[in-house]
C-alpha cells in the first residue's frame, strides 16, 4: 500500500501536466480561445513571380490577445505583422527584406457556445501598409468585417473563418484591394497533447478575379520547457490554386507558439 501511495504522489505532477498540454492544444485549435499566446510562424513559398524563379521567407508573429468584455462576452485581438525576405520576385529588383503590411482583427465573443454547441466571434479586420519596402506591401489602407465559426465535438475541432478587405485609401498608383479570405480547418488533438490539422487558407482577388489556394497538413505537439508552455508545428502546403505570379507547386510551415494559460 505504501508504494502504491508513493507511486501515486510521483505520478500524479506527470498525469496533471499532461492534462495540461491536452486542454492547451484543445484550446490552441480554436482561433477565438481564452488562451493568450504568441505564434512565431514561418513559411517558406517559391515559384513566384512572372518568371517563376523566385522564391519568398516570412516569419509571422501572431499575438493572440483575449481581454473580458464583461460575464457573457470576450473580445479576442489577433494581430499578422509579417518579416519577410524574399528573391527575384520582380525581375530586375534583386533582393528584399523588412517588415510587410499588417493585419489586425478584433472578434467580439460570446463566451458560451450556444445550445447546438456552436463557438462563434465576429468583428472588424484592418490593412494596416506597415512595410518598409514598397515589394513587400500594397501600400494601402484597408478594413472589412470578419468572422469566424467552430465546434469542437470529442477529440474533433472543425469550422471556418472568414474575412474581407476593401482599400480606402493609400497610394492612387497602388492596385486596389477587394479581397476575401477564407479558412475551413479541420484538426484532431490526442490526449497526449498532438494535433493534426489540414486547412486551406484560400483567397479570391475580386480585382483580378483569380483564386489562390494553399493546402496545409500540419503536425504539433505541446510540450513545457521550466516554466514555458510552447507548442511545436510543422507541415507542407500544396497550392492547389495560385495566382498570376503568385506561389506556385509545395511549401512548407514551421510554427512555435508560446502559451500564456491563465
Amino acid at each position: 500500500m505504501r508504494s502504491i501511495i508513493i507511486l501515486s504522489v510521483i505520478l500524479w505532477p506527470v498525469s496533471s501536466l499532461a492534462q495540461d498540454a491536452a486542454d492547451l492544444a484543445k484550446k490552441l485549435s480554436n482561433p477565438i480561445s481564452s488562451l493568450i499566446s504568441v505564434p512565431f510562424q514561418l513559411n517558406y513559398d517559391h515559384d513566384i513571380g512572372p518568371l517563376d524563379d523566385g522564391e519568398r521567407w516570412t516569419m509571422n508573429a501572431q499575438p493572440v490577445i483575449p481581454v473580458e468584455l464583461n460575464d457573457d462576452w470576450n473580445i479576442i485581438s489577433r494581430t499578422i505583422l509579417p518579416v519577410v525576405s524574399q528573391d527575384d520576385i520582380v525581375p530586375g529588383a534583386g533582393s528584399q527584406f523588412g517588415l510587410g503590411d499588417t493585419v489586425q482583427t478584433v472578434f467580439f465573443s460570446p463566451k458560451a457556445p450556444t445550445d447546438s454547441g456552436w463557438i462563434w466571434g465576429a468583428g472588424p479586420v484592418a490593412l494596416l501598409p506597415t512595410a518598409t519596402d514598397e515589394l513587400l506591401g500594397a501600400d494601402k489602407w484597408g478594413a472589412g468585417p470578419s468572422a469566424v465559426a467552430l465546434k469542437q465535438q470529442g477529440p474533433w475541432t472543425y469550422g471556418a473563418l472568414f474575412n474581407h478587405i476593401w482599400s480606402f485609401a493609400g497610394d492612387s498608383d497602388r492596385n486596389d484591394i477587394n479581397s476575401t479570405f477564407l479558412q475551413p480547418f479541420l484538426a484532431y488533438n490526442t490526449p497526449t497533447a498532438w494535433t493534426f490539422t489540414v486547412q486551406t487558407e484560400a483567397t479570391y482577388d475580386w480585382e483580378s478575379e483569380q483564386w489562390n489556394v494553399p493546402i496545409g497538413l500540419f503536425v504539433a505537439k505541446v510540450a513545457k520547457f521550466g516554466n514555458q508552455m510552447v507548442q511545436f508545428q510543422g507541415g507542407p502546403r500544396y497550392y492547389a490554386e495560385h495566382t498570376d505570379g503568385g506561389p506556385e507547386g509545395w511549401g512548407f510551415r514551421a510554427n512555435v507558439v508560446l502559451l500564456f494559460p491563465r
